[in-house]
Formats: structure tokens, C-alpha cells, sequence
């Protein structure tokens, strides 16, 4: 059985460099590395979950926040 390659979107891939550069991030750390124009925070964390549900990224809880990490290289 062959695994499935899922292809990132331009914005996907800017979230992915960013959470490579910073290793472990919440949402707002990701948009204040991010060039300008800068997203919207609720941007960045629609795109994380996508992330998420694709297997490029995860998060730990603390508290209320969640802070995210690259499950690829």
C-alpha cells in the first residue's frame, strides 16, 4: 500500500518554515516571524490545524494556549 503524498499550499509551506525556525511556537510567535504582509492571526491558526490534520504538525496544551511543533524535518 502505497502512502499518500500531500502536496502543502504556498501559505501551508510559510507556516512550516516558520515553525522550523522557531522549533516550538503558538500562533502569535509564528505570525511575528512571518514577512509582511502579515495574516491574521485566525488565518495562521486555520492553516496550523490544517497542518495538523495533514501529519506536518502538532501542538502540546498549556493552559488555554496551544503551542505547536513540526512533526517533519
Amino acid at each position: 500500500m502505497r502512502k499518500e503524498f500531500k502536496q502543502l499550499t504556498k501559505a501551508e509551506e510559510e507556516i512550516m518554515q516558520a515553525l522550523w525556525q522557531l522549533d516550538k511556537a503558538f500562533v502569535k510567535d509564528i505570525v511575528d516571524v512571518l514577512p509582511e504582509p502579515k495574516p491574521h492571526y485566525n488565518t495562521v491558526s486555520t492553516i496550523i490545524k490544517i497542518l495538523e490534520e495533514k501529519g506536518f504538525a502538532d501542538h502540546e496544551s498549556l493552559g488555554k494556549a496551544n503551542r505547536y511543533f513540526p512533526l517533519v524535518q
